[in-house]
């Protein structure tokens, strides 16, 4: 069967190439936009780590070297330590102000520690983690945490704030990391600045902007950084350049301080004789980003499975649908058969090859559609005047095992629907 393009009607254009272009390219300039961002955010970032973070001494845009002058004009003496044991030896026996800008880098089995401060004495920590928390015994916790610090007053959310160095400094850079904690402690700018009397009194802070040299500047930075670290008392700076190393040996503070006044213990002043439980394990990457980043990632992810589902278009059965254009018949066939051949599927042809033979057979003897196979065969064998159990063989048999045998059945059937219908059957070229 053949047939031609209709003249009157315009031919159907080629269906256009290449429109995975139209996803990829807005998808990939959005993730490269995503990527950017992130990564320009965190080389933003002040990093605990780096050498000379908010140092008393590092001029650079995040150390600390305005805000020790600021104190120092106020008469505040600085004491500059460079690991743990050091620190506690200068804080002496009576109140000190303990500043631990990077309390990430102090070992765990120090941390117990900062807290054994002399009466009257403060402890300030500049954004610690939930280990360092846990490791102080301190019952506080990290929540929230904000894409970027945001500056806000002391009773930013409504509750009062009792801290006098807040009330004082009014609106500062401390909304980064909020913290949750019991009622019974000082709770300022919207829980990013936390006070709660844990044998020492422990301050909190969400952010080091108040405390860097780029930042103190701004808003009340300076007075809320000189308000927590100033006074009357004498502070000391823990300057640590790396992370701490273990403490050697069965204390961790064996000797006196030059005074004759002795370095706390862990454990009540019992000594090492008991191991501390290890710190739970907290997986960091959760806290590298935001939360708003984990949900754009998972919308991400449900809209490129979403676009796999459309693009498949395979949610159900094939369906026919209309060609553009006219095709013939015998291209088709030829289409149909390199698809099968391509595939090893001798089976399924053999069956198409019976199937037709017997459209055109059981017409030309009146069967109907659903009679035996038994009866078939007898039937077309006595037309033919053939072998019954070899028609049977042909039109119900099994399915060839190469390509051979397929060439053969196919000729077989051919031969065997021109002896009972020598009429071709329309679109049969013959």
């Amino acid at each position: 069967m053949t047939a031609t393009l209709d003249p009157a009607r315009p031919a159907a254009a080629p269906a256009p190439r290449r429109r995975w272009h139209r996803v990829v390219v807005p998808v990939g300039l959005a993730v490269l936009l995503i990527v950017t961002t992130l990564v320009l955010h965190a080389v933003d970032q002040p990093d605990p780590t780096d050498r000379g973070f908010l140092a008393p001494a590092a001029t650079g845009d995040d150390g600390g070297s305005r805000l020790a002058e600021a104190l120092r004009a106020q008469g505040v003496p600085i004491r500059r330590a460079t690991d743990t044991p050091a620190a506690l030896r200068s804080a002496g026996a009576g109140p000190t102000t303990l500043f631990v800008p990077a309390p990430d880098l102090v070992h765990p089995a120090t941390l117990a520690a900062l807290t054994a401060l002399p009466p009257g004495s403060r402890l300030v920590l500049v954004e610690p983690s939930r280990r360092v928390l846990t490791g102080l015994g301190v019952p506080l916790e990290p929540t929230d945490r904000r894409w970027a610090t945001r500056a806000v007053p002391p009773e930013a959310d409504g509750t009062p704030c009792r801290l006098p160095e807040a009330l004082r400094a009014g609106t500062a850079a401390v909304d980064h990391q909020r913290y949750a904690g019991p009622s019974g402690t000082d709770r300022c700018y919207a829980g990013a600045l936390r006070r709660i009397s844990w044998g020492t009194e422990v301050v909190v802070v969400g952010a080091s902007d108040p405390f860097r040299n780029d930042r103190i500047d701004e808003w009340g930075n300076r007075a809320l950084a000189t308000g927590l670290l100033g006074g009357d008392r004498p502070l000391v700076w823990l300057d640590l350049p790396g992370a701490a190393p273990a403490p050697t040996g069965p204390s961790w503070s064996p000797t006196p301080d030059d005074d004759g006044t002795p370095l706390p213990r862990r454990n009540g002043g019992r000594g090492n004789d008991r191991a501390d439980p290890p710190p739970t394990w907290h997986n960091p990457l959760w806290d590298a980003f935001p939360p708003w980043f984990w949900a754009v990632l998972a919308q991400l992810a449900v809209a490129g499975l979403l676009l796999v589902l459309w693009r498949g278009r395979r949610l159900g059965p094939p369906v026919s649908e209309p060609l553009p254009v006219t095709v013939r018949a015998a291209e088709t066939v030829l289409g149909r058969a390199r698809l099968h051949r391509r595939a090893g599927a001798r089976d399924a042809t053999a069956a198409t090859l019976r199937a037709a033979a017997l459209d055109r057979l059981l017409p030309r003897l009146n069967l109907p559609a659903d009679t035996p196979p038994d009866e078939v065969a007898a039937r077309v064998a006595a037309h033919a005047d053939a072998d019954p159990e070899r028609v049977a063989e042909l039109l119900h048999g099994a399915a060839p095992e190469n390509d051979r045998e397929l060439l053969e059945l196919a000729r077989d059937l051919d031969a065997l629907a021109r002896t009972l219908a020598p009429h071709p059957t329309e679109g049969d070229p013959r």
